[in-house]
C-alpha cells in the first residue's frame, strides 16, 4: 500500500509541477479566459496621401453588428410578460396609451413575441444582407456574443438599432470599426495596394508600410463572475487604441493620372498584350513622381478582374477552371510591373555599355570609327544583323549611338571584355534590387564573369542577353546622367503620427558612385545628340533640351515557341545640361502587325507625357533662335476694328480673309487662344448674319509635310506640328487630332504628329 500511495503521490506531484511551472503560461491564459473578458477597440488605419496632400487611401468609420443571445432570450421573456399584462389591461378597458408631441405611441409592443422574432429575422436579414438562417442561429446560440455582420455603414447600423430600441431591447448592439476606401478607385493601384477583409495591408504601400499604417488596437478588459457574467464597469480597464500613422508619397496625383491616361491610349492603339508601365522620377534624388501600370484595377473592388479581354475569357469558363483563372488574373493585376517583372531592355541598355566604355577610356569620342557592314559573323552561331541590312559604314561614336547600330556596340562590348562588362553590370546595380520601398521587388538576370561567354558578351552589349526590371533600368540610367551616382529610389516622402510628429523621412540615398562626373557629362551630351540628330525617333519638344534612347527587344523570355514578341521602350531626361526629370515608358508585347519599335510605340507616349508634365512641374520652354522663328502663333482676340485686326495679324505674320461687308469684326475662326503655324490663316466675319463657312477635314495619315501643308491650305484649315521636324524629308504624319471626314468651320486648327519611321532601335 505504501508503494502504491507513493506512486500516486509522485504522479500528482509531477503533474502539479508540470501545470504550475512547465506549462504555467498556458494554464494562466486559460484561467484568465475564465475570469476576464476582452473587447477589442479597433485602431483607425492611417491614411495615404499624395505629395500635395490629396487623399489616396482613407479609413471611414463602420460598425460591427452583434447580438447577445442570452440577453435576447431574457428580453423575450420580459417582453412576453409585458404583452400579456397589456393585453389584460386592454381586455379590462384600463389601458391608457401615452403619446409624444407628434402623436406617436411612446411605449409600443409587438402583437406577440413570435411575431417580433420573425419580423426581427426578416428585417436583419434584409438590412445586413445575410441569410435568415444566420440570424436565427445567432438568436439561439448559447453565448453572449454572436457577430452578425462586419463593416456595416452608419445609416444601416442606426436602422437596426432603432428596430430593437423601439421596444427598449438592448440585446442587439454595434461596435465601431473602420473600413478602407480609395477615393480615386484605380489610380496608382499597383503602388498603393489594398487591405484584406481583416484590415491587413496587401501589396503596395499598404503592405510595405503596414506596421506604420495599422496602429495598435486597444482593449477593454473586464472581470467575470463564477457564472461567466461580466462584472460592473468598475471592475474593467480600458487601454485606448493608438491610431495608425499617415503616409505621404512622393507621387503626385496629377502626374500619375497623366501617366495612366497616356498608357491606356498606347495599350489600346498598339494592342499591348502584357501590360505597359511608366516611371517618372527625379534623377538627382531618386524620388518617384509617378509610377503607373496599365491596365490597373479598382482598389475598392480588388477581386474584380479589371482587364476586359481577360474578363471575357474567364466568363466562358466554369467551375474550378473559372475560379483558378480568376485567381491568376487577380494575382497578375495586383503586381506592380515597374518593380516585379523583368524584360529584355534592348537598345536602351546601350547607354550603360557606352558609359562603361567611356569610363574605361576605351572610346575616343573625336577620332574613333566603328564600321558596320550590316552583320557580324559569330563563330558557331548565326550572324548577328544590324537593323540596317546594308550597313552604316564608318561611324563616329555619336553616329553609332544615334543609329543604334548593334555591330558598333558589339565592338564596344568586345573592347570592354567579359570581366569589365560584368564589373559595370554589377556596379550599376543590375544584379541586385534597387531597394525601393515597395514589396516583392524583382531582380533581373545578368551573367557573372565566370559563366559569360564571348557570344553572351556580344549579345548583352546591345541589351538582348540580360533581363532587368524597369526600376533597375531607370535607376542605372539616372546614374549615367546625374554625375555617376547610383541612387536608391523611393515612393514615400514622410510618415506622420496622429500628433503631427514626423516618424520617418526618406531622403536622397547614394548607394555608390559608378562613373565619374566627366563620363556622365559626356553621356548627357551624347544622348542629347541622339534626340537632336534623330528627332523623328525620339521625344523632341520645342523649347526643351531632351536626351534619350529608344529600345526594341525580342521578348525571348516570354514568347511562345515559333512566335515573335517584342518589348518597345524609351528612356529620356531633361534638361540635358543638368538633368532633373527622367522618364521610362515600356510597352510589353505590342501587336507586331501594328508597330513594335520603341521609336514608334513608346516615343509618342513619352512625348505626350512630357508635354503635359513639364509645364505642370514648372519647367517652361526656352527656345533657340531657330525655334523662335518657327514658333506656333496664339490667335489673339480680333473683334472690333477691321484695320486694327489687320495690323495685328500682319505683325504676327498671319494671313487673313474678311467675310462680309460690315464695318467691324463680329466673329473669328479660329477662336481666341488657338494656336496656328506661322503663315496660317484667320477668317474674320463682319456680319452676324453671315453663315459660318464649313469644310471637311482630309485624311493626312502617312503624308509628307509638304503634302499635308498643301491639303490643309486647300481645305481652308490651320495646323500645328508636333514630333519630328517637318523640315525632315522622311517625316510623315502619324496622327491628326481631328478625324478625317469631320465637318469643321474654316480656320479650324488640326494638330499633326510627325514621325520618322527610322526603326533603328
Amino acid at each position: 500500500m505504501t508503494g502504491i500511495f507513493f506512486l500516486l503521490f509522485l504522479f500528482v506531484a509531477v503533474n502539479f509541477f508540470k501545470i504550475s511551472v512547465v506549462e504555467n503560461e498556458k494554464y494562466q491564459a486559460m484561467a484568465n479566459d475564465q475570469h476576464f473578458g476582452s473587447i477589442r477597440i479597433s485602431a483607425h488605419r492611417g491614411s495615404i496621401y499624395d505629395s500635395k496632400g490629396a487623399p489616396l487611401a482613407k479609413s471611414a468609420s463602420v460598425y460591427k453588428v452583434f447580438l447577445d443571445p442570452q440577453q435576447f432570450k431574457k428580453e423575450l421573456k420580459a417582453l412576453q410578460k409585458s404583452i400579456d399584462e397589456r393585453n389584460k389591461e386592454k381586455a379590462n378597458n384600463t389601458y391608457k396609451p401615452e403619446f409624444d408631441d407628434n402623436g406617436k405611441e411612446l411605449y409600443p409592443l409587438p402583437e406577440s413575441v413570435d411575431s417580433f422574432r420573425n419580423d426581427a429575422i426578416a428585417f436583419l436579414s434584409e438590412k445586413l444582407k445575410i441569410t435568415a438562417e444566420t440570424v436565427a442561429n445567432a438568436m439561439e446560440a448559447d453565448n453572449q456574443y454572436s457577430r452578425l455582420k462586419e463593416q456595416v455603414e452608419k445609416p444601416i447600423a442606426d436602422e437596426v438599432l432603432a428596430f430593437f430600441n423601439q421596444y427598449q431591447l438592448i440585446s442587439l448592439n454595434v461596435e465601431e470599426d473602420t473600413k478602407r476606401y480609395y477615393p480615386h478607385n484605380d489610380l496608382a493601384g499597383s503602388v498603393i495596394g489594398f487591405t484584406s477583409s481583416g484590415g491587413e495591408g496587401m501589396y503596395g504601400i499598404e503592405a510595405y508600410y503596414d506596421d506604420y499604417l495599422a496602429g495598435v488596437d486597444g482593449r477593454t478588459i473586464s472581470a467575470k463572475d463564477s457564472n461567466g457574467n461580466e462584472l460592473p464597469y468598475r471592475y474593467s480597464k480600458t487601454y485606448s487604441a493608438k491610431n495608425g500613422d499617415d503616409v505621404y508619397l512622393t507621387i503626385d496625383s496629377e502626374i500619375q493620372y497623366c501617366l495612366e491616361k497616356n498608357l491606356e491610349e498606347m495599350v489600346t492603339e498598339f494592342e499591348v498584350k502584357n501590360r505597359a508601365c511608366a516611371i517618372l522620377m527625379n534623377a538627382k534624388t531618386g524620388a518617384v513622381y509617378g509610377m503607373a501600370t496599365y491596365p490597373s484595377f479598382d482598389l475598392n473592388n480588388p477581386y474584380d478582374v479589371a482587364d476586359p479581354v481577360a474578363s471575357e475569357k474567364i466568363a466562358l469558363l466554369s467551375g474550378d477552371e473559372q475560379t483558378k483563372a480568376t485567381a491568376e488574373e487577380c494575382e497578375k493585376q495586383w503586381k506592380n510591373k515597374c518593380v516585379t517583372e523583368i524584360y529584355e531592355p534592348g537598345s536602351v541598355f546601350k547607354v550603360i555599355t557606352s558609359a562603361a566604355a567611356i569610363e574605361e577610356n576605351l572610346i575616343n569620342l573625336d577620332t574613333d570609327s566603328f564600321f558596320c557592314s550590316g552583320s557580324v559573323p559569330v563563330p558557331g552561331a548565326n550572324p548577328i544583323n544590324c537593323h540596317l541590312t546594308s550597313g552604316h559604314g564608318a561611324q563616329t561614336f555619336q553616329q553609332a549611338l544615334t543609329n543604334s547600330c548593334n555591330p558598333a556596340f558589339m565592338e564596344i562590348g568586345s573592347r570592354l571584355g567579359i570581366e569589365k562588362f560584368c564589373y559595370y553590370f554589377d556596379a550599376f546595380g543590375l544584379n541586385e534590387r534597387t531597394g525601393i520601398d515597395l514589396p516583392a521587388e524583382g531582380v533581373g538576370f545578368g551573367f557573372t564573369a565566370e559563366d559569360m561567354t564571348e557570344i553572351d558578351l556580344l549579345v548583352c552589349s546591345f541589351g538582348q542577353g540580360e533581363t532587368l526590371t524597369p526600376m533597375e533600368m531607370i535607376t542605372s540610367y539616372c546614374a549615367t546622367i546625374n554625375g555617376g551616382y547610383l541612387l536608391q529610389p523611393y515612393v514615400v516622402d514622410k510618415i506622420i503620427d496622429e500628433d503631427g510628429n514626423i516618424v520617418l523621412k526618406n531622403e536622397r540615398t547614394v548607394r555608390r558612385q559608378v562613373i565619374s562626373e566627366d563620363t556622365s557629362k559626356k553621356m548627357r551630351t551624347a544622348l542629347g545628340g541622339v534626340v537632336t540628330n534623330n528627332n523623328g525617333g525620339n521625344v523632341s519638344i520645342k523649347g526643351y533640351s531632351i536626351g534619350g534612347k529608344s529600345g526594341t527587344s525580342q521578348r525571348l523570355s516570354l514568347a511562345a515557341e515559333g512566335e515573335d514578341e517584342y518589348g518597345a521602350s524609351y528612356v529620356c531626361f531633361t534638361p540635358v545640361e543638368d538633368p532633373e526629370i527622367v522618364l521610362l515608358v515600356l510597352a510589353d508585347m505590342p501587336n507586331p502587325d501594328i508597330n513594335y519599335y520603341g521609336s514608334g510605340v513608346a516615343v509618342p507616349t513619352a512625348r505626350h507625357i512630357l508635354t503635359e508634365v513639364l509645364p505642370y512641374l514648372g519647367y517652361y520652354p526656352e527656345y533657340t533662335d531657330e525655334e523662335v522663328q518657327n514658333l506656333d502663333i496664339k490667335v489673339p482676340l480680333l473683334e472690333g476694328s477691321i484695320s486694327s485686326a489687320k495690323e495685328t495679324l500682319d505683325g504676327l505674320g498671319v494671313n487673313y480673309e474678311i467675310i462680309g461687308n460690315g464695318i467691324e469684326i463680329v466673329a473669328q475662326s479660329p477662336q481666341t487662344g488657338s494656336s496656328i503655324a506661322k503663315g496660317g490663316i484667320v477668317y474674320l466675319y463682319t456680319e452676324k448674319s453671315n453663315t459660318v463657312k464649313y469644310t471637311v477635314v482630309p485624311d493626312l495619315h502617312y503624308t509628307s509635310p509638304e503634302f499635308a501643308n498643301e491639303s490643309i491650305t486647300d481645305c481652308h484649315l490651320n495646323y500645328v506640328a508636333t514630333g519630328a521636324s517637318i523640315k525632315r524629308s522622311d517625316a510623315v504624319v502619324n496622327s491628326q487630332s481631328i478625324p478625317a471626314g469631320t465637318r469643321v468651320p474654316f480656320g479650324t486648327t488640326i494638330e499633326l504628329e510627325f514621325i520618322v519611321n527610322a526603326n533603328q532601335d
